[in-house]
């Protein structure tokens, strides 16, 4: 251990002993963990960035309904049930679409424009 950690230790070890910890917000309840094993690790830190700032909520639920309805498409024998999943995932599709080219920034640039495609081709 280095002397930066030692220290470090020591503070928590005597804030500790003071009580300092004792009347934290949500103290004795379960953390709430995110799952975030769809995303990437190099790219998990810009996702938190964007859902952060509101950006990836509902482009996030409609993946994940999307996903359900794909799953359900695949388990079901029954050729009608197929076809109303499948209208159904088609207008979740359609609606992702429209929310995606909303975020989409107009640009002249074709270096910006590259770029842009790069990064898509990164989170989807």
């Amino acid at each position: 251990m280095d002397v930066v950690s030692i220290i470090a230790e020591d503070k928590i070890k005597r804030a500790y002993s003071d009580g300092e910890f004792n009347h934290l917000p949500g103290k004795g309840k379960p953390l709430v963990l995110e799952d975030l094993s769809h995303i990437p690790e190099h790219l998990r830190m810009s996702y938190k960035m964007l859902k952060n700032a509101g950006m990836m909520q509902e482009a996030d639920e409609l993946k994940k309904e999307m996903m359900t309805i794909e799953q359900l498409i695949a388990s079901t024998q029954n050729e009608a049930e197929k076809l109303k999943l499948t209208n159904r995932l088609n207008e979740k599709m359609i609606r992702f679409n429209q929310l995606m080219e909303k975020r989409t920034v107009s640009s002249n640039s074709s270096a910006f424009k590259q770029y842009q495609q790069q990064i898509h081709n990164k989170l989807w």
